[in-house]
Protein backbone atom coordinates (compact mmCIF):
# COMPACT_ATOMS: atom_id res chain seq x y z
CA UNK A 1 0.00 0.00 0.00
CA UNK A 2 1.38 3.38 -1.02
CA UNK A 3 2.23 5.90 1.70
CA UNK A 4 -0.84 8.10 2.30
CA UNK A 5 0.52 10.18 5.19
CA UNK A 6 0.34 13.35 3.10
CA UNK A 7 -3.29 12.83 2.25
CA UNK A 8 -4.89 11.94 5.58
CA UNK A 9 -2.28 11.74 8.27
CA UNK A 10 -2.49 7.94 8.51
CA UNK A 11 0.64 5.93 9.04
CA UNK A 12 2.75 4.69 6.16
CA UNK A 13 1.69 1.22 5.08
CA UNK A 14 -1.87 1.67 6.34
CA UNK A 15 -4.38 -0.78 4.93
CA UNK A 16 -7.07 0.15 2.45
CA UNK A 17 -9.77 -0.17 5.10
CA UNK A 18 -8.06 2.41 7.30
CA UNK A 19 -7.60 4.78 4.40
CA UNK A 20 -11.28 4.52 3.39
CA UNK A 21 -12.41 4.93 6.99
CA UNK A 22 -10.34 8.08 7.30
CA UNK A 23 -11.74 9.34 4.01
CA UNK A 24 -15.33 8.74 5.15
CA UNK A 25 -14.72 10.71 8.35
CA UNK A 26 -13.14 13.52 6.36
CA UNK A 27 -16.17 13.62 4.08
CA UNK A 28 -18.51 13.82 7.06
CA UNK A 29 -16.50 16.41 8.95
CA UNK A 30 -15.90 18.76 6.04
CA UNK A 31 -19.18 18.54 4.16
CA UNK A 32 -19.23 22.33 3.96
CA UNK A 33 -15.87 22.42 2.18
CA UNK A 34 -16.73 20.49 -0.97
CA UNK A 35 -13.64 21.63 -2.84
CA UNK A 36 -11.35 20.55 -0.01
CA UNK A 37 -13.11 17.20 0.28
CA UNK A 38 -12.82 16.49 -3.44
CA UNK A 39 -9.16 17.46 -3.36
CA UNK A 40 -8.60 15.06 -0.47
CA UNK A 41 -10.32 12.27 -2.40
CA UNK A 42 -8.20 12.94 -5.49
CA UNK A 43 -4.99 13.00 -3.45
CA UNK A 44 -5.87 9.79 -1.61
CA UNK A 45 -6.87 8.05 -4.83
CA UNK A 46 -3.64 9.02 -6.56
CA UNK A 47 -1.57 7.69 -3.67
CA UNK A 48 -3.65 4.53 -3.05
CA UNK A 49 -4.99 3.22 -6.38
CA UNK A 50 -2.32 0.83 -7.70
CA UNK A 51 -0.12 2.22 -10.49
CA UNK A 52 -1.74 5.70 -10.52
CA UNK A 53 0.38 8.82 -10.87
CA UNK A 54 -2.37 11.44 -10.82
CA UNK A 55 -6.09 11.85 -10.27
CA UNK A 56 -8.61 14.44 -11.42
CA UNK A 57 -12.28 14.87 -10.50
CA UNK A 58 -14.38 16.57 -13.16
CA UNK A 59 -17.85 18.07 -13.24
CA UNK A 60 -19.51 17.62 -16.63
CA UNK A 61 -22.31 20.03 -17.50
CA UNK A 62 -24.59 19.33 -20.45
CA UNK A 63 -22.53 16.26 -21.37
CA UNK A 64 -19.74 18.34 -22.95
CA UNK A 65 -18.62 21.26 -20.78
CA UNK A 66 -16.02 20.00 -18.32
CA UNK A 67 -15.11 21.81 -15.13
CA UNK A 68 -12.14 20.49 -13.16
CA UNK A 69 -13.13 20.33 -9.49
CA UNK A 70 -9.96 18.73 -8.09
CA UNK A 71 -6.61 17.57 -9.43
CA UNK A 72 -3.30 16.34 -8.07
CA UNK A 73 -1.30 18.15 -10.75
CA UNK A 74 -1.80 20.33 -13.80
CA UNK A 75 -1.97 17.28 -16.06
CA UNK A 76 -5.60 16.30 -15.25
CA UNK A 77 -6.74 19.90 -15.73
CA UNK A 78 -4.98 20.10 -19.08
CA UNK A 79 -6.52 16.81 -20.23
CA UNK A 80 -9.99 17.97 -19.10
CA UNK A 81 -9.59 21.12 -21.18
CA UNK A 82 -8.43 19.02 -24.14
CA UNK A 83 -11.50 16.77 -23.96
CA UNK A 84 -13.83 19.75 -23.71
CA UNK A 85 -12.21 21.40 -26.72
CA UNK A 86 -12.26 18.23 -28.85
CA UNK A 87 -15.60 17.01 -27.43
CA UNK A 88 -14.17 13.52 -27.23
CA UNK A 89 -12.25 11.40 -24.77
CA UNK A 90 -12.59 8.71 -22.09
CA UNK A 91 -13.99 11.08 -19.44
CA UNK A 92 -16.91 12.03 -21.71
CA UNK A 93 -17.49 8.39 -22.65
CA UNK A 94 -17.61 7.47 -18.96
CA UNK A 95 -20.21 10.17 -18.36
CA UNK A 96 -22.33 9.33 -21.40
CA UNK A 97 -22.25 5.58 -21.72
CA UNK A 98 -19.99 3.51 -19.50
CA UNK A 99 -19.50 3.34 -15.72
CA UNK A 100 -15.80 2.58 -16.22
CA UNK A 101 -13.57 3.38 -19.19
CA UNK A 102 -10.07 1.94 -19.24
CA UNK A 103 -7.45 3.13 -21.69
CA UNK A 104 -4.51 0.75 -21.62
CA UNK A 105 -2.36 2.62 -24.13
CA UNK A 106 -3.41 6.20 -24.86
CA UNK A 107 -1.11 6.60 -27.85
CA UNK A 108 -2.43 3.46 -29.56
CA UNK A 109 -6.14 3.82 -28.72
CA UNK A 110 -8.25 4.54 -31.81
CA UNK A 111 -11.55 5.36 -30.04
CA UNK A 112 -10.66 9.06 -29.90
CA UNK A 113 -7.89 9.54 -32.50
CA UNK A 114 -7.20 13.24 -32.01
CA UNK A 115 -7.52 13.08 -28.23
CA UNK A 116 -5.20 10.07 -28.09
CA UNK A 117 -2.59 11.82 -30.18
CA UNK A 118 -2.57 15.00 -28.13
CA UNK A 119 -2.93 13.34 -24.72
CA UNK A 120 0.00 11.04 -25.40
CA UNK A 121 2.05 14.10 -26.34
CA UNK A 122 1.20 15.52 -22.92
CA UNK A 123 2.74 12.45 -21.33
CA UNK A 124 -0.36 10.37 -20.56
CA UNK A 125 0.37 6.66 -20.93
CA UNK A 126 -2.88 5.11 -19.65
CA UNK A 127 -6.14 6.25 -18.04
CA UNK A 128 -8.92 4.82 -15.90
CA UNK A 129 -12.16 6.84 -15.79
CA UNK A 130 -15.12 6.31 -13.47
CA UNK A 131 -18.61 7.72 -13.95
CA UNK A 132 -19.96 9.76 -11.04
CA UNK A 133 -23.72 10.14 -10.68
CA UNK A 134 -24.86 13.55 -9.50
CA UNK A 135 -28.26 15.17 -10.24
CA UNK A 136 -30.21 15.88 -13.40
CA UNK A 137 -28.07 16.32 -16.52
CA UNK A 138 -24.99 17.27 -14.55
CA UNK A 139 -22.61 14.36 -14.09
CA UNK A 140 -19.04 13.84 -13.13
CA UNK A 141 -16.03 11.62 -13.62
CA UNK A 142 -13.03 10.60 -11.58
CA UNK A 143 -10.04 10.07 -13.83
CA UNK A 144 -6.88 8.19 -12.91
CA UNK A 145 -3.68 8.82 -14.87
CA UNK A 146 -0.46 6.92 -15.37
CA UNK A 147 2.47 8.04 -17.44
CA UNK A 148 3.13 4.38 -18.30
CA UNK A 149 1.10 2.44 -20.90
CA UNK A 150 -0.84 -0.63 -19.67
CA UNK A 151 -0.38 0.44 -16.05
CA UNK A 152 -3.85 -0.28 -14.66
CA UNK A 153 -5.25 -3.70 -13.78
CA UNK A 154 -8.33 -5.23 -12.14
CA UNK A 155 -7.13 -4.23 -8.68
CA UNK A 156 -6.80 -0.65 -9.88
CA UNK A 157 -10.43 -0.72 -11.03
CA UNK A 158 -11.72 -2.22 -7.79
CA UNK A 159 -9.98 0.26 -5.53
CA UNK A 160 -10.72 3.15 -7.88
CA UNK A 161 -14.44 2.37 -7.66
CA UNK A 162 -14.30 2.80 -3.88
CA UNK A 163 -12.85 6.27 -4.20
CA UNK A 164 -15.26 7.13 -7.01
CA UNK A 165 -18.22 6.33 -4.75
CA UNK A 166 -16.97 8.86 -2.19
CA UNK A 167 -16.38 11.44 -4.90
CA UNK A 168 -19.95 10.96 -6.16
CA UNK A 169 -21.32 11.60 -2.67
CA UNK A 170 -19.27 14.79 -2.40
CA UNK A 171 -20.39 16.04 -5.81
CA UNK A 172 -24.02 15.29 -5.01
CA UNK A 173 -23.57 17.20 -1.77
CA UNK A 174 -22.12 20.11 -3.73
CA UNK A 175 -25.20 20.20 -5.96
CA UNK A 176 -27.53 20.12 -2.95
CA UNK A 177 -25.65 22.87 -1.13
CA UNK A 178 -25.55 25.01 -4.26
CA UNK A 179 -29.32 24.71 -4.69
CA UNK A 180 -29.86 25.62 -1.05
CA UNK A 181 -27.60 28.68 -1.35
CA UNK A 182 -29.45 29.79 -4.48
CA UNK A 183 -32.81 29.35 -2.75
CA UNK A 184 -31.70 31.36 0.28
CA UNK A 185 -30.19 34.08 -1.91
CA UNK A 186 -33.40 34.30 -3.97
CA UNK A 187 -35.55 34.49 -0.85
CA UNK A 188 -33.39 37.28 0.58
CA UNK A 189 -33.41 39.17 -2.71
CA UNK A 190 -37.19 39.02 -3.01
CA UNK A 191 -37.46 40.11 0.62
CA UNK A 192 -35.31 43.16 -0.09
CA UNK A 193 -37.40 44.03 -3.14
CA UNK A 194 -40.60 43.71 -1.13
CA UNK A 195 -39.15 45.99 1.53
CA UNK A 196 -38.37 48.66 -1.08
CA UNK A 197 -41.92 48.56 -2.44
CA UNK A 198 -43.49 48.52 1.01
CA UNK A 199 -41.53 51.61 2.04
CA UNK A 200 -41.95 53.45 -1.26
CA UNK A 201 -45.67 52.86 -1.74
CA UNK A 202 -46.75 52.12 1.85
CA UNK A 203 -47.87 48.61 0.91
CA UNK A 204 -48.39 45.49 2.92
CA UNK A 205 -46.00 42.57 2.41
CA UNK A 206 -48.65 40.69 0.45
CA UNK A 207 -49.35 43.67 -1.81
CA UNK A 208 -45.64 44.19 -2.48
CA UNK A 209 -45.18 40.54 -3.39
CA UNK A 210 -48.22 40.66 -5.69
CA UNK A 211 -46.70 43.65 -7.47
CA UNK A 212 -43.44 41.75 -8.03
CA UNK A 213 -45.33 38.72 -9.35
CA UNK A 214 -47.37 40.93 -11.67
CA UNK A 215 -44.20 42.55 -13.01
CA UNK A 216 -42.68 39.11 -13.54
CA UNK A 217 -45.71 37.87 -15.47
CA UNK A 218 -46.07 41.04 -17.54
CA UNK A 219 -42.44 41.18 -18.61
CA UNK A 220 -42.07 37.38 -18.89
CA UNK A 221 -39.05 37.46 -16.60
CA UNK A 222 -38.16 35.37 -13.59
CA UNK A 223 -39.28 36.78 -10.27
CA UNK A 224 -35.70 36.70 -9.04
CA UNK A 225 -34.54 38.81 -11.99
CA UNK A 226 -37.29 41.39 -11.40
CA UNK A 227 -36.32 41.58 -7.73
CA UNK A 228 -32.63 41.85 -8.60
CA UNK A 229 -33.27 44.75 -10.98
CA UNK A 230 -35.35 46.58 -8.39
CA UNK A 231 -32.75 46.20 -5.63
CA UNK A 232 -29.93 47.16 -8.01
CA UNK A 233 -31.49 50.09 -9.90
CA UNK A 234 -34.46 51.03 -7.74
CA UNK A 235 -36.67 50.71 -10.80
CA UNK A 236 -39.67 48.52 -11.50
CA UNK A 237 -41.37 48.23 -14.89
CA UNK A 238 -43.29 51.52 -15.43
CA UNK A 239 -46.36 49.70 -16.60
CA UNK A 240 -46.87 48.30 -13.09
CA UNK A 241 -49.08 50.45 -10.88
CA UNK A 242 -48.85 49.73 -7.17
CA UNK A 243 -52.08 48.76 -5.49
CA UNK A 244 -53.58 51.17 -3.06
CA UNK A 245 -52.79 50.48 0.58
CA UNK A 246 -55.92 49.45 2.44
Amino acid sequence: MTDVVGAFGVEAGAGLGEVMSRLARRLQEEHGDVGGTLQAIATAAATTVPHADDCGISYVIGRSAIEARAATSQLPRTVDALQERLRQGPCLDAVRDQPVVRVDDVAADDRWPEFSRQASQLGVGSMLCFQLFVEGDNLGAMNMYSRTPRAFDEESEEIGLLFASHAAVALAGAEHEEHLREAVATRDLIGQAKGILMERYKLTALQAFALLVNASNTTNRKLRDVADELTTTGQLDNSQQPPRAS
